[in-house]
């Protein structure tokens, strides 16, 4: 198969799906594509084939010649492979098995009370203050910064500092940059696992170093790993989340009077929000037959959760929001083998935001146009841009 575009697309509105994807989607489930940094892979697009290839025991982040690997971007986190090729299947399901139970629906359910004081209280000022205001700065930046510093045990007061690293680590166009933002992350973990052994407390990190068979660096590079998937991506989850009711007034007056379609909307704004055009990337581990497609051992392939996400074979109409949709299942937070362990965590910040927001905030409305919202926009919560908001 030829190459038929280069990433990244251009994407006029946050809400809308880039046309040059739309168009390459009209195609097919899967494209030959170039990276960002000029390297050949498969970018998926296709529902059910995306789906599938999550489930895939043959797609890992590691590669047999890590040095010579294709590259997604210029990134020390996500650019390239990450892991021991030979030992990955066990190194993922010992990290899975170590970080669920900190992540189960149960230890949940006895963090929904502190989130649900956290979001009060940022609300509360935000109120005080009174309109207009900036809801990233006052909602959706600093709430899962503060539950995933509580649930981790990570000072607030130093989320200065790492998300400086974390922007340069993930995000930085300059490899050196980007490696010495994720040194100094790591270095920052090493820190924090050392006070954690000299004065342990209840939180994750305390209770990984009760762990007999995980070294520091190991437990420091799961809690930056989970202090960086903990607040960029629920950042833009609520971000875009927000954006996409106040885009649809009537369905935030839909929420308003009944307040029971809450667990609803989450799976239908998590699923309307991600527009595609940025693919999961992981490399085949052996050779893939992917829709009569050959996926070649150590190719680079691109899962596109969002292209998924308004395959219209499988959501009918999909840039709709409809808040009683039903059919098939969203796959925002994965599925299968890789499934995201903060799925649950995620899932109850949006429904806290959602049950105080909007009834605290009856005629909340955008004070801007979000077909500005673009400049810098990129995945994650990098590149995103104030949601100035008022009401009366």
């Amino acid at each position: 198969m030829t190459v038929t575009a280069q990433l990244p697309f251009r994407q006029s509105h946050p809400l809308r799906s880039p046309d040059d994807l739309l168009a390459l989607q009209g195609t097919g489930p899967i494209h030959r594509v170039l990276t960002s940094v000029g390297d050949e892979a498969w970018l998926v697009t296709g529902y059910s084939l995306v789906r599938s290839l999550m489930d895939n025991e043959l797609l890992g982040r590691t590669h047999r010649d890590p040095a010579n690997a294709p590259r997604s971007r210029t990134s020390a986190l996500f650019g390239g492979p990450i892991g021991d090729f030979d030992s990955e299947p066990a190194d993922h399901a010992r990290m899975r098995r170590l970080l669920q139970p900190h992540f189960g629906p149960r230890h949940m359910r006895t963090l929904q009370p502190k989130v649900e004081g956290l979001c009060a209280a940022l609300l509360d000022d935000m109120h005080r203050h009174g309109p207009p205001a900036d809801l990233l700065t006052s909602l959706t930046q600093p709430l899962p910064i503060l539950v995933i510093c509580d649930l981790l045990g990570v000072p607030y007061a130093d989320r200065d500092r790492f998300r400086l690293w974390v922007d340069d680590a993930a995000f930085s166009p300059d490899d050196d940059v980007s490696l010495k933002g994720l040194e100094s992350l790591l270095g920052y973990g090493m820190e924090l696992v050392g006070a954690k052994r000299a004065n342990p407390d209840d939180d994750v990190i305390s209770r990984l170093c009760d762990e007999p068979d995980l070294a520091d660096f190991e437990i420091a590079t799961l809690a930056m790993q989970l202090l960086f998937a903990g607040h960029e991506t629920t950042v833009t989850q609520i971000w875009v989340g927000c954006l996409l009711l106040l885009s649809n007034p009537d369905q935030w007056q839909t929420l308003l009077h009944n307040p029971n379609l809450i667990p609803k909307a989450v799976e239908e704004v998590l699923r309307a929000g991600m527009t595609g055009g940025v693919g999961v990337p992981r490399y085949a581990r052996g050779d893939i037959d992917a829709d009569g497609v050959t996926i070649r051992e150590g190719d680079l392939v691109l899962l596109d959760p969002g292209a998924a996400n308004h395959d219209p074979e499988f959501f009918a109409d999909p840039d709709r929001v409809d808040l009683n949709r039903s059919g098939a299942a969203h796959v925002g937070f994965g599925y299968g083998l890789h499934y995201c362990l903060g799925a649950a965590l995620a899932r109850l910040e949006l429904k806290i935001v959602y049950s105080q927001l909007i009834p605290n905030f009856p005629t909340l409305q955008l004070c801007t146009d979000p077909a500005t919202m673009t400049a810098g926009f990129h995945s994650l919560s990098h590149g995103l841009v104030e949601l100035p908001v008022t009401w009366g």
